[in-house]
């Protein structure tokens, strides 16, 4: 799929509108196949309206397709000027808990050199005011988000990412708070995983 993908972007890629006009017409029946066009054509997302970066909002049922979304639709959008602040910000309200993570996920191409990121320092303003927002939504799949984009920020911006913690360490989640603080002082979201993983390895047969 993300080989057709990538061959159908090089194909069109002079013609960014007529690749937007084939991703929206994917999304509702095949929605993945229209996020990995997307994700070879971020040049194309670039080129969308602020009404066709939404239509793909229907399709997010689940963790993949809203990160799915939130990292090759949304975000892109969002850095390249289709969507503004307030576009993302507007979902932080929604009652949908998948819409909600979107607005969270779409902080990553803002800080993520792999997705897209241009700025060395990362956006540390506009990825705060989301977080901000949705500080105290206690929904799993949100403060899984939360924690993301502020590891994904403290890649470029800890300074910034510190702060945030200390000013609201009541309110965010224990989970935020485990995985900021060991990916700034380990650089591993989970280390003690990690060691372990190691130690069996290392243990004939894998196992103690």
């Amino acid at each position: 799929m993300r080989r057709q993908a990538q061959l159908r972007a090089k194909a069109l890629r002079g013609e960014p509108r007529v690749l937007v006009g084939e991703a929206v017409a994917l999304a509702r029946r095949d929605p993945f196949r229209a996020f990995e066009l997307c994700r070879a054509a971020p040049w194309a997302v670039a080129r969308m309206t602020r009404a066709e970066v939404g239509e793909f909002l229907p399709t997010l049922n689940d963790w993949r397709t809203t990160d799915c979304y939130g990292c090759f639709i949304s975000g892109v959008a969002w850095r390249e000027g289709v969507w503004s602040d307030e576009d993302v910000l507007a979902l932080t309200w929604s009652e949908d808990r998948w819409v909600r993570r979107a607005a969270l996920v779409s902080t990553v191409p803002l800080n993520l050199k792999a997705r897209g990121a241009t700025n060395p320092k990362g956006e540390a303003r506009k990825t705060l005011r989301v977080c901000e927002k949705l500080i105290d939504d206690r929904d799993d799949m949100v403060v899984k988000a939360m924690s993301w984009a502020l590891r994904e920020l403290a890649r470029k911006d800890p300074a910034a990412v510190k702060a945030f913690v200390e000013k609201h360490r009541d309110r965010l989640a224990a989970r935020v708070l485990r995985e900021v603080k060991n990916k700034m002082t380990t650089g591993l979201k989970n280390p003690r995983k990690r060691t372990r993983a190691a130690t069996k390895r290392r243990r004939p047969g894998g196992y103690a």
